[in-house]
């Protein structure tokens, strides 16, 4: 399995392909969205470790979807902005791009990958929001892991509860079998 999660939010299947094939082999998957609705389901269920968009999307832009991800620090990674027009980014985000990388389509595999590596740096100065700290996002993106767990730890109590309730049984019908012989 995987230890990485990428994932790649395009309404183009070449670029997805493209993505795809031009990232370094290793130790991570692709995950890919073919728009802004299914990409925000997909890092609410996914919490990949990058996000790569694209800026024009159906049902939901990329716009929106950065805007949502700005909004829920627990749903925030490392971000490549793609376009194929840098100055419809930059109408909505000026720049200098402080906490994310932007690649203009097309793009070669070097870009791609130095781009990758400098939204990793520039995701470490992405701020918290006022009364966020890092350990309560980190809590919020581990929620749904820790549920499954106390939902399995609460089978093996109930379990556990139902052999001592045995136990106690069969002692009492010890204790008295026991008392019986020794009138």
């Amino acid at each position: 399995m995987a230890s990485h999660k990428i994932l790649v939010i395009d309404d183009s299947r070449v670029i997805r392909n493209m993505v795809r094939d031009m990232l370094p082999k290793g130790n991570f998957e692709v995950l890919e969205a073919k728009d802004g609705v299914e990409g925000i389901t997909l890092i609410n269920q996914e919490h990949p470790n990058l996000i790569m968009l694209d800026f024009l999307l159906p049902r939901m832009s990329g716009w929106e979807v950065f805007q949502e991800i700005q909004a829920k620090p627990e749903l925030r990674a490392p971000l490549v902005l793609m376009s194929g027009r840098r100055e419809e980014v930059t109408e909505k985000l000026p720049e200098p791009f402080e906490y994310f990388e932007f690649i203009e389509k097309p793009f070669e595999q070097k870009e791609l990958v130095e781009a990758i590596k400098s939204a990793m740096a520039k995701f470490k100065k992405w701020p918290q929001p006022v009364g966020v700290s890092a350990a309560a996002a980190a809590a919020a993106a581990s929620a749904s892991a820790n549920t499954a767990e106390v939902a399995a730890l609460n089978q093996k109590i109930e379990k556990m509860q139902g052999e001592i309730d045995t136990l106690k049984k069969q002692m009492g019908q010890l204790l008295t079998f026991i008392k019986q012989k020794l009138k």
